[in-house]
């Protein structure tokens, strides 16, 4: 099993929180963007009801505004748990600052020749 370092440990936890939020911003730009062509189409609906367009397209249309409504539901759903997800990595990275820190923070002072190479179990707290 390879080594994993606190520095590394760190920088993936912060890489992943950032592609997190980066995504679920995203993600909720694009639902807000489906949201609003679901109003447009709705609009549509009840423009093209009043020049008494078959009741048949007019009826399609309305159901093609409600499907866009719901897939822009879901996908703020989707950002929501994204948001969710982004937190709790947060969560991880402030743990293993509490966890590791310490201990990174000693053997980064130490004066002890060859610190690095002793094995990480002599470190660990009982």
């Amino acid at each position: 099993m390879a080594e994993l370092t606190y520095r590394q440990l760190c920088t993936a936890v912060a890489e992943l929180e950032k592609s997190i939020v980066s995504s679920s911003d995203a993600i909720q730009a694009n639902a807000a963007w489906m949201d609003e062509e679901a109003q447009d189409t709705a609009r549509v609906a009840d423009m093209i009801a009043t020049m008494n367009v078959d009741r048949y397209t007019v009826g399609e249309t309305q159901a093609l505004a409600r499907i866009m409504r719901g897939v822009s539901e879901a996908a703020l759903a989707y950002a929501s748990a994204g948001d969710t997800t982004a937190k709790a990595v947060s969560i991880v990275g402030a743990q293993a600052r509490t966890t590791h820190e310490g201990v990174q923070e000693r053997v980064s002072r130490s004066n002890v020749d060859g610190i690095h190479d002793v094995h990480r179990d002599w470190f660990e707290q009982e």
